[in-house]
């Protein structure tokens, strides 16, 4: 589907905007067909209307009191209701119509953009901005329905209809009357564009301000906690007052600005109807135009101006709805970092080995995370990797599911370098439990269901089990179908913990990643979790990345990073044995348990 592509002049995007419009009037041929048919005959009763009016003004004129020529005024005055309501009638069936195109049109936009969306690499949703964000899509939605609503069916119409009644004039009266309502029409336009295209830069500071305002608004409500713990109300309250003012202020401009445009147009309209009915006044002085003459140039001044006030209308309006999906389709130029080569293959997992071979990466090109990390993890071990705060453990979690690419080197499972497969597949044989667990504001049965979401209840309540989750589930009044509130805020960290542990056993991988999986247990929570990791290792591939080196010293292999590099590796006996630095971390930890036990014995 065509879309138009990013660029500095605002006019060059909204323009090529109206190509997107095609794709979807072609998907629907007969509704648009009969739509087309349904704008005529609206049209052509619009235009007929004054015509009517004329000739019963001149038959009642001329009548007098002669009661038998009344029976031609009564029978126009009922083709005039006729044609009139035909008017109305056409019209509403033409919007009904294309109401089901104008639809399919906004979801399918908004579809892609979703997709989209989630297509994108996750350094681009790190620097996202969710309120603002929501907000462009959704005023970008509205415009597009807008554009299909009004720019196909109202805009080229009226500009038909005006070329229609300017022909007539020039044809039953003269070229004064017709120059003089192709003047306005095109003084009016004119105006428009101009005062339209100035005022846009007005139009643009209103929706930034409410982009950042409903951003700062939304930021801050997520993080409700933490204001709440440094006592920060009146600090975010400022902010967003600030945000408010900036809000307040492009609002006043484009009020004004509209005024401006408004007063404009209207002194357009007025000099050219006020200029028309002088000039058939006086030719009815004269006695070359009747009464009704008179009533049809009124009539017809009317009929083209309310259309055309419309159009200004509209015309405004299609500005300020392209300046909105402006930033709607320079979300869908934003190309994914992480991309899918153009013959990448399934993955296929048939043992689960993982391999990282002189892996080399980096955030930013200034500064190297991971420098030439190497290890292999044979199928079905358990390898655990340790290391102080900063040395690169949850890189590597994060370039295996290929969140990002690496700099140097390469990832392969069974042998197959992960960028030379489809992500999909990839991402399909790990399953993940993250260190920071965000829950969906659903149900914990349907948070955990999201691992395999063809999964039965039975299967749902089975995983819910194996996690150590069913204690505190038989608790709920609700039991598993309890909501567990935005981002899982009515769940402890280790209740949560436990639902994305629950929600990893259920996906079944032949790879597992835990990234310190039981970092917000309990000590007797944390034994009992991995007593069913233990079990769940037995059958699939599983790489570790652990803080506390207790729950990992059943591992096959443990790899101690330190500034991205692999420093040791070994079991955990001969790490001990060596005297390195996983033995003094070891040490360290065991003083620190042993303090913390003596805190707690009376």
């Amino acid at each position: 589907m065509p879309r138009p592509k990013s660029a500095v002049a605002l006019e060059d995007v909204h323009w090529s905007a109206l190509k997107t419009l095609f794709p979807y009037l072609l998907e629907f041929k007969r509704p648009v067909l009969l739509a087309l048919l349904c704008l005529v005959g609206a049209k052509a009763a619009s235009v007929g209307l004054p015509f009517l009016l004329k000739h019963i003004v001149d038959d009642l004129d001329s009548a007098g009191g002669a009661a038998a020529a009344i029976a031609l005024p009564l029978g126009l005055l009922l083709a005039y209701g006729f044609v009139r309501f035909s008017s109305v009638l056409f019209g509403e069936l033409r919007d009904t119509i294309f109401g089901r195109v104008t639809e399919r049109a906004q979801r399918r936009v908004g579809l892609e953009v979703f997709q989209h969306l989630h297509r994108l690499d996750l350094n681009y949703h790190l620097n996202r901005r969710t309120g603002g964000l929501t907000r462009d899509i959704e005023r970008g939605n509205a415009g597009i329905g807008f554009l299909m609503r009004f720019m196909v069916f109202n805009i080229v119409p009226t500009l038909v209809e005006i070329l229609m009644v300017v022909g007539l004039l020039w044809w039953n009266y003269s070229a004064g009357f017709a120059l003089l309502v192709l003047g306005a029409v095109a003084a009016y336009i004119g105006f428009s564009v101009v005062a339209t295209e100035w005022r846009t830069r007005f139009v643009r500071d209103l929706n930034k301000a409410e982009s950042e305002s409903s951003s700062r608004a939304v930021d801050s409500l997520l993080n409700y906690e933490t204001v709440k713990y440094f006592g920060n109300e009146y600090h975010e309250a400022r902010h967003y007052d600030r945000e408010l003012a900036a809000w307040e202020k492009a609002r006043r401009n484009s009020r004004l600005s509209l005024f401006g445009l408004n007063a404009g147009q209207a002194l357009i309209i007025a000099s050219a109807m006020c200029g028309a009915m002088v000039m058939a006044a006086v030719n009815v002085t004269k006695g070359s135009m009747t009464i009704g003459d008179f009533v049809l140039i009124n009539a017809i001044m009317m009929q083209i101006f309310i259309p055309l006030n419309f159009l200004g209308f509209v015309y405004r309006e299609m500005k300020g709805a392209l300046a909105n999906i402006e930033k709607m389709f320079s979300i869908l130029d934003v190309k994914p970092a992480i991309e899918d080569r153009h013959n990448a293959g399934e993955l296929k997992i048939e043992q689960g080995a993982i391999e990282f071979r002189d892996v080399h990466f980096g955030y930013n090109p200034d500064r190297e995370i991971l420098k030439g990390v190497s290890f292999r993890v044979a199928p079905r071990q358990k390898v655990a990797i340790v290391g102080a705060s900063g040395a690169g453990k949850s890189t590597l979690f994060k370039l295996l599911f290929r969140f990002y690419d690496v700099d140097q080197g390469s990832i392969l499972l069974d042998g197959q370098d992960i960028r030379e497969v489809g992500q999909d597949s990839l991402r399909r044989a790990i399953g993940v439990v993250p260190q920071d667990t965000v829950l969906f504001n659903q149900s914990i049965l349907e948070n955990v269901r999201y691992g395999r979401v063809d999964a039965t209840d039975n299967e749902v309540m089975e995983a819910i089990r194996h996690a150590q989750l069913d204690a505190f589930v038989a608790q709920l009044p609700e039991g598993a179908n309890t909501t567990v509130g935005e981002r899982g805020l009515k769940l402890s960290g280790g209740e949560k913990q436990r639902v994305a542990i629950a929600r990893a056993i259920l996906k079944h991988p032949p790879i597992m990643v835990f990234d310190e999986a039981t970092s917000s247990l309990d000590s007797h929570s944390e034994q009992g979790i991995l007593r069913a990791l233990q079990e769940i290792s037995r059958e699939q591939t599983t790489l570790v990345i652990a803080h506390r080196l207790s729950t990992v010293v059943d591992a096959d292999m443990i790899l101690v990073m330190e500034h991205g590099r692999v420093v040791e590796q070994g079991d955990h006996a001969t790490l001990v044995a060596a005297g390195g630095h996983y033995a003094s971390l070891w040490r360290m930890q065991q003083r620190e348990r042993a303090l913390d036990s003596e805190t707690l014995s009376p």
